[in-house]
């Protein structure tokens, strides 16, 4: 079974950044994308970015678009969530998620929850005003 342990969360200022991680391993790692939700309280967990292993395809929320970028690294078999110029409304936890088999990239699959089958415990990310 994949496990995934995220790591890099924390308290930062409004403006700043945090660099988030996602370490994946397992006895039979078979992981082909990742993805990183988060849930505000009082709210619904939603899609934040994904990455496929193999090729480095990316997704992302209109919301972090051209301030996060998700990269990985095959053979630390970590994925990475750098978050710039972070607002307030960016606080949540954070969580990783794999998918252990193929699914086509296009057509958004990767935003949705069912899609994954392994999650990590989450990692609090706050941002003060």
């Amino acid at each position: 079974q994949v496990q995934l342990v995220e790591s890099g969360g924390g308290l930062v200022q409004g403006g700043g950044s945090l660099r988030l991680s996602c370490a994946a391993s397992g006895r039979s790692l078979s992981s082909y994308a990742m993805g990183w939700f988060r849930q505000a309280p009082g709210k619904e967990r939603e899609f934040v970015a994904a990455i496929s292993w193999s090729l480095g395809s990316t997704d992302y929320a209109d919301s972090v678009k051209g301030r996060f970028t998700v990269s990985r690294d095959n053979a630390k078999k970590t994925v990475y969530l750098q978050m710039n110029s972070l607002k307030p409304e960016d606080t949540a936890v954070y969580y990783c998620a794999s998918r252990s088999t193929f699914l086509v990239w296009s057509g958004g699959y990767y935003r949705r929850e069912s899609t994954y089958d392994r999650w990590g415990q989450g990692t609090q990310v706050t941002v003060s005003s």
